[in-house]
């Protein structure tokens, strides 16, 4: 017992010494993941999307849509409101380059939607795959992939965009699409992508030619 307590009252006297802060972009990125899950591999809830491995020139601009009022979140405005386009910037490259698995996922056995693949001429719309690529993995700089985000993250982001809570710089091509799309094939087309297995390579395609009426905003 004596020893003990001689152990804990020199333990007790003894200075500690904290461990020294690691002043990197990782480590002030830990703030993003306390919402976007672990080294930003998407949160728990369904709706906190993925960040790692998207198009630096997507997560900037999204982080810029955010801050001056494009984008509607006020958590999220509220924590990048004081920084600047180089901060934004550097946080949208360190997130770009991780390369980190998917969750496993199982294809529900339904065949794509129409629309995914072969879009509507006569409503101008496109098909999901000539702006977000034939592998729904995006495109060089500024384009997202499709794949591995959830239902409800995907009918909300395309309500958004409907609605008008959601805007790009113009051109505001997605803005347009989602008001074309009818809320029986919104809801079709995030259940399918939600439900479908990420590909071992799953990453964003080099730059490409847009059709015709898909502006090169994200």
């Amino acid at each position: 017992m004596r020893k003990l307590l001689l152990s804990l009252t020199l333990l007790a006297l003894t200075p500690i010494q904290a461990a020294p802060f690691e002043d990197s972009i990782a480590q002030r990125a830990l703030a993003c993941t306390q919402c976007h899950g672990k080294e930003g591999r998407a949160g728990p809830d369904g709706y906190y999307p993925r960040l790692a491995g998207k198009p630096q020139g997507y997560l900037y601009n999204q982080l810029l849509n955010f801050r001056d009022g494009r984008r509607h979140y006020g958590l999220m405005t509220e924590l990048i409101a004081p920084l600047s386009d180089a901060y934004l910037l550097e946080l949208a490259s360190y997130f770009a380059s991780l390369d980190l698995p998917y969750p496993a996922a199982r294809g529900d056995g339904r065949p794509a939607p129409a629309l995914l693949l072969q879009g509507d001429r006569q409503r101008q719309l496109p098909a999901c795959v000539a702006c977000h690529g034939q592998k729904l993995s995006g495109m060089q700089p500024a384009i997202p992939g499709l794949l591995g985000l959830p239902r409800d993250y995907l009918i909300g982001q395309l309500g958004a965009w409907r609605t008008g809570q959601r805007r790009a710089q113009a051109p505001d091509c997605m803005g347009e699409i989602a008001r074309r799309l009818r809320p029986e094939e919104v809801a079709e087309l995030a259940q399918w992508l939600a439900a479908q297995p990420v590909p071992a390579d799953y990453k964003p395609q080099p730059s490409a030619p847009l059709p015709q009426r898909c502006g090169t905003q994200p």
